[in-house]
């Protein structure tokens, strides 16, 4: 019962043919919202946006100001992470690095400069910040679930990791609703890839410890152990034997936002598997400093995405020169 949800996952870590690591906390970015404005607003609570120029528009109607004319929630906020920055390129359909993604052979330069992704991305941030639809809410992530929790912002964007984080530190406060990861444009036709981590195991030589980490690699990835961790964060599960489980089937019905991001990654052609690439932390660091900049007006589109090739590029040149 691994084939279906197992190679979906296994696409990510599998070159030539040849799994390197085993999935174990495997997830996608989802789209969350506040199903209680979306009924204040007059929205469809059913209906979340699927691309930016939903997202603008029924901001619009869930940005609220007080009094004073300030506003005391805005409809949309997401955290600069360099990580969904990748994810747009798979949903545009477009590539990230060369040769194939980086899996024919090592990426050796970025492509996103040359095929329109990062602009389009750049293009994004800057109008949503000029439409007074967003508060930027700092580097990573923690900023942006702390807003909306609190109720400070109606739509973010996140890892169906923190689904159940998210689920717990709201409560009672109001519904929370789950739908894909947005669109750039209406007319996208990509994909999401997995994100998460993955076990690995090393030749060392030493059969008893191989043996060893073999066992404990069929017991991370049990049906047991997968629901149990499923249960616990919004990290999906590996394989479809564990969607036969009485204890994965209760949490699904108790919270079916859980199966949102199985969906979306059933929906995603292996076409959009994700890039390979030696220096990515380096990388999405760079890509949340020019998106910074972009946002405080320190620099224009075309410039942000001119420095950020050549930064990136830098850092491959000298990993391949070393490696």
């Amino acid at each position: 019962m691994l084939h279906l949800e197992f190679q979906s996952r296994a696409a990510y870590y599998t070159i030539d043919g040849q799994l390197y690591s085993m999935p174990f906390n495997s997830s996608t970015p989802l789209l969350y919202y506040n199903v209680d404005a979306f009924k204040e607003a007059g929205l469809d609570p059913a209906t979340p946006p699927k691309n930016f120029d939903e997202i603008l528009e029924m901001s619009e109607k869930l940005t609220v100001k007080g009094d004073d004319g300030k506003v005391v929630r805005y409809g949309f906020g997401m955290g600069n992470y360099g990580w969904v920055f990748e994810q747009w390129m798979g949903k545009m359909g477009l590539h990230y690095v060369d040769n194939g993604n980086g899996r024919e052979a090592p990426a050796t330069q970025v492509v996103f400069d040359e095929n329109g992704g990062a602009a389009a991305v750049f293009n994004v941030w800057k109008k949503l910040m000029d439409e007074g639809v967003i508060t930027y809410l700092g580097r990573g992530n923690n900023d942006a679930k702390a807003a909306f929790i609190s109720g400070d912002i109606a739509i973010t964007l996140e890892s169906t990791a923190a689904l159940k984080s998210l689920l717990t530190n709201v409560g009672d406060s109001f519904e929370i609703g789950t739908g894909y990861f947005p669109n750039i444009h209406p007319d996208d036709v990509g994909g999401v890839s997995i994100g998460g981590g993955s076990l690995w195991a090393l030749n060392s030589g030493n059969e008893a410890k191989e043996k060893a980490s073999w066992e404990f690699i069929k017991y991370m990835i049990s049906p047991e152990v997968q629901a149990f961790w499923n249960a616990q964060t919004g990290y999906f599960p590996i394989t479809v034997a564990t969607h036969e489980l009485d204890a994965f089937k209760a949490n699904l019905e108790q919270y079916p936002q859980f199966g949102t991001a199985i969906e979306q990654l059933h929906a995603t052609g292996p076409d959009f598997v994700g890039s390979l690439l030696s220096v990515f932390p380096e990388a999405r660091s760079l890509v949340e400093t020019y998106t910074e900049r972009v946002i405080n007006g320190e620099l224009s589109v075309d410039a942000a995405v001119e420095n950020l090739a050549r930064e990136i590029n830098s850092a491959i040149e000298i990993y391949n020169l070393t490696n």
